[in-house]
């Protein structure tokens, strides 16, 4: 399996000529020290330049971060060393080292050094805890010394590269080095240490165009390679990938495998000479500098080589060439409580080093093999003590779901079947096969899409015109998930269907009902597993989501990049893993899972069997799920938190729980209303009201008054006055009950706006608002409001205003009008009641008699409903208040007038049953007016 190198461009910084770049460890951030004496921190994340200050006016040719000590530290052809804060960009010191131009800089990883080197062909030693004193000096090179690299095995030994055709390596505390490397023809430029596994190897560039390779304990060259067309200006080994990185005045950074030599890829961003390369420890991200800008590469996925065993018992993964193994019983002890996103502190076991470098790593389904594939090829080891049982080439590996069958791809149009590690049988896809994967069918993609095959006859079971990236079965085999680049899809297989396929279900494309689609989701999955019939995943956003039954919940929200091993269901714990092998665990209850899972096929009665096992932690989550599933009374049932319950017994228009439920939730008032809401949508006007009242909702008990008067705002609650006296003002009005008005305004000690209301609607009210106005404003200013019963001339249309007034109460107690009479009425805001009236005793149909006491007072007495006659029989109607101080006539529309002493009609008034007469027997002939 050839190296995945998947490049990717992640910075691109235009400049003057880039002499050196470095990485940062923990921030964004790219350094690059330019021919024109600056030096620019860029953050690749951002693609934006962070930091830039000059050094001086000449070349820096070599800059470096000291992160423990937030420095950049400058080395250039003045030959000087500076040293900035890279924060403030404070020079904090400056000293001249060499004697010529300083050419490269390396910071010690553990002590208090720098290593400088120059064209005076000297290294030197500098220690800044000591005010930066030269605590030795290196000679031995003939010529200028073009780099040095510290030994990231042993850090007392460094090695250096000189034109003098020479690479040297040295001991700190020696003067002379411990041997010299001779094998360039002309002068070496670049030198760098292997960092991973045991191999003992330098690799050097020089202007001869050619790389070399050396064993440094055998002081022998293992390999040279070429192919650069001009000088190597850069050389590094990778410290992830097995990678040699190549630079030169040609243009082109080549990557070389540093196992097999071969070439990998070769890079060309048309930026004229490489300069420098740096890499980054623990970082796939790759730094290069140009005559014409520097550029940041992120190359290789960073998903680590990684596979966890079906019971969970063990993980194995490769670090490097290394396989190691951890255990993880002994990392997490029976009983002991895991918090969900920790990092376990596991031991990992070393199992020894592998043939081939591992990009992948994966457990057959029964645990007992473990495959490892890379450089085009596979080892299958035993998962216990890494045995190899056997191997082959291949581009390609996958297990079958439930046996030791597995398959291999070779090329694009070759596909291998195996079973007990003996080939079965070959062939070759109809649209060839550019990948392949494992589970309950081989997929195969090609060209055209998917296509799916038996794994035990090969036939074709279906062709899916989609380009998968990936494949993941449930356990079971009925469930299907199909990944792509922006998408997945659930399908369900139907194993009854290809077992006996209908004929005219069988087409070139496969059996059609094979495969049912069941949803499709816009989410980008990285890494999935299937636990029963709940497909859990990682996103490119940094959840862990699960799917059940068309509904996506969220487990938890990840600040950083995690990849799915597993889930261990006696443990209810999903095992994930970033890609420096830090493992960590969520909790994941399997019988929230087996529950959703029983509700989602509908068999409620195992599900009713798993309920009690869930902990009432754990319900409200249920609860949601229920609800998002249509199954509100369930949710109702299942769920402990009141607030739910409360918000599910109103969508369910439970009206007495609703009500029993916010009063358990302390009654808020947004409850309160939601309650109203409900009780009015049902009709229930009286808790209606309650619920209103107990939310202070003024607004809303006007408008229940406008439809139901009964059940309005009480104007006898005073304590409501207070917050309420506006609403409970405008609500008597509408109901056009005049004396209530002015009762609200004189209880609200607002005497002159009750004058000024019954002058308007009450005349009659008007001496007495007037006594009431003089008693709250004293004698002096009393004495200047004038009565209109003293001063009748200061009120001219006064007398007209009582006609009108009494007028007005007869018609109102005509009664309501018919529904079909309003389309003739003529608004309010249209009439003119004055006008009306002198039309009215024109006609004759209205006659004013100002001291009607008595029939005031037999009226009062008897009801207050208006009074009608019917052949001198009285009647009842609408209501008349009896809080009234006016008095009030009452004449009948066929000119028969009846007198305060008419004794007949005050015996009639006495003795009348009102419940005895029924309204509808009356017409408008018998209506008397007041």
């Amino acid at each position: 399996m050839p190296l995945r190198l998947d490049i990717k461009r992640k910075l691109t910084a235009r400049s003057d000529r880039v002499k050196c770049v470095d990485l940062h460890p923990t921030e964004p951030w790219m350094l690059a020290s330019l021919y024109n004496g600056n030096v620019h921190i860029w953050n690749h994340e951002t693609q934006t330049l962070v930091k830039s200050f000059e050094v001086c006016e000449l070349p820096v040719r070599a800059a470096v971060f000291v992160p423990r000590k937030n420095w950049t530290v400058t080395g250039s052809d003045d030959m000087q060393v500076r040293v900035f804060n890279y924060n403030t960009l404070e020079r904090l010191h400056s000293f001249e080292a060499h004697s010529d131009y300083v050419r490269c800089i390396v910071v010690h990883p553990a002590q208090s050094y720098i290593l400088t080197s120059s064209d005076d062909m000297l290294i030197k030693l500098w220690n800044w805890d000591k005010s930066w004193l030269c605590q030795q000096v290196f000679e031995g090179h003939t010529h200028y010394v073009m780099q040095i690299v510290i030994n990231p095995k042993d850090n007392n030994t460094f090695a250096s590269a000189s034109l003098d055709r020479t690479v040297k390596v040295w001991q700190l505390g020696s003067a002379a080095p411990n041997f010299t490397l001779e094998g360039h023809e002309k002068g070496v430029n670049c030198v760098d240490y292997y960092h991973g596994g045991d191999k003992p190897y330098l690799v050097s560039g020089a202007d001869d165009h050619s790389v070399k390779i050396w064993d440094y304990q055998n002081k022998t060259c293992v390999q040279t390679l070429d192919g650069h067309t001009q000088n190597i200006t850069a050389v590094s080994f990778h410290t992830e990938l097995p990678l040699v990185i190549t630079g030169s005045e040609d243009g082109t950074v080549r990557l070389w495998h540093s196992a097999t030599y071969r070439l990998e890829s070769s890079l060309n961003y048309g930026l004229e000479r490489v300069w420098t390369i740096a890499c980054l420890k623990g970082s796939n991200n790759i730094a290069l500098g140009y005559d014409e800008g520097s550029i940041m590469v992120k190359i290789g996925r960073e998903e680590p080589a990684i596979s966890m065993d079906v019971n969970g018992e063990k993980i194995v993964w490769a670090r490097h060439s290394e396989m190691q193994q951890v255990n993880l019983k002994s990392a997490i002890p029976e009983g002991a409580e895991v918090k969900d996103g920790e990092r376990l502190q596991v031991v990992p076991k070393d199992m020894g080093p592998c043939d081939i470098y591992p990009q992948s790593v994966a457990h057959n389904p029964n645990g007992r093999f473990v495959v490892v594939c890379g450089d085009g090829e596979y080892i299958i080891y035993t998962a216990m003590a890494l045995r190899n049982k056997s191997f082959g080439s291949a581009q390609e590996f996958v297990w079958a779901q439930d046996s030791s069958d597995y398959a291999t791809r070779e090329g694009t149009s070759t596909v291998r079947l195996y079973r007990q590690f003996k080939e079965r049988k070959s062939f070759k896809p109809e649209f060839g096969a550019e990948g392949i994967f494992g589970g309950h069918l081989l997929g195969v993609r090609t060209v055209s899409g998917l296509s799916l095959y038996d794994w035990e006859s090969l036939d074709l079971v279906r062709r899916i015109e989609i380009q998968a990236r990936s494949l993941y079965w449930s356990e079971s085999g009925h469930l299907l998930a199909i990944v792509t680049d922006e998408s997945y899809y659930i399908l369900k297989y139907d194993v009854s269907a290809v077992s006996n396929p209908a004929p005219d279900q069988v087409t070139t494309d496969g059996i059609e009902n094979a495969l049912e689609l069941l949803d499709e989701v816009k989410e980008n999955v990285r890494t999935a597993v299937w636990v029963g019939d709940c497909f859990i995943y990682t996103n490119s956003v940094g959840r862990i989501n699960y799917y059940v039954g068309g509904e996506i919940v969220t487990v938890a929200h990840l600040d950083t990049t995690l990849y799915l091993l597993g889930y261990v269901a006696r443990q209810n714990l999903l095992y994930l893993c970033d890609k420096h092998h830090n493992i960590v665990c969520y909790t994941l209850l399997l019988s929230v899972l087996e529950y959703q899972t029983a509700v989602m096929r509908r068999d409620f009665e195992t599900a009713d069997r798993v309920l009690p096992t869930i902990p009432a932690q754990h319900r409200s989550r249920v609860a949601h799920f229920l609800e998002k599933q249509g199954l509100k009374k369930e949710a109702l049932a299942v769920s402990l938190d009141p607030d739910h319950k409360f918000d599910l017994a109103v969508n369910l228009s439970d009206l007495d729980m609703a009500i029993s439920l916010a009063e358990e939730c302390g009654g808020s008032r947004n409850k309160w209303l939601s309650v109203a809401t409900l009780a009015m949508n049902l009709a229930r006007l009286s808790e209606a009201k309650d619920a209103l009242t107990k939310a202070e909702n003024h607004a809303g008990l006007l408008l229940l008054s406008t439809a139901a008067p009964q059940l309005g705002t009480d104007t006898d609650d005073r304590s409501k006055w207070h917050s309420g006296i506006n609403t409970l003002f405008v609500d008597r009005l509408l109901h056009q009950d005049i004396p209530a008005c002015l009762d609200i305004l004189i209880q609200s000690d607002r005497i002159p706006e009750a004058a000024l209301m019954a002058r308007t609607y009450m005349p009659s009210e008007v001496p007495r608002m007037v006594a009431l106005w003089k008693a709250k404003c004293g004698d002096k200013a009393g004495q200047s409001l004038a009565d209109p019963a003293q001063y009748p001339n200061l009120f001219p249309g006064y007398e007209d205003a009582l006609k009108a007034e009494t007028y007005l109460a007869q018609l109102k107690l005509r009664g309501p009008l018919k529904a079909r009479d309003y389309p003739n009425i003529t608004p309010n805001h249209e009439r003119r009641p004055i006008e009306e009236m002198k039309a009215a005793e024109a006609e004759g149909t209205f006659v004013y008699l100002p001291n009607n006491a008595q029939l005031q007072t037999n009226l009062s007495q008897t009801t207050s409903q208006p009074v009608f006659s019917k052949g001198g029989n009285v009647t009842t109607g609408k209501e008349v208040n009896s809080s009234s101080h006016h008095t009030e006539s009452i004449i009948s529309k066929h000119e028969r007038v009846l007198y305060p002493d008419d004794s007949e009609l005050e015996l009639e008034l006495e003795n009348m049953n009102l419940e005895d007469i029924d309204p509808n027997d009356l017409n408008d002939e018998d209506i008397l007016t007041d």
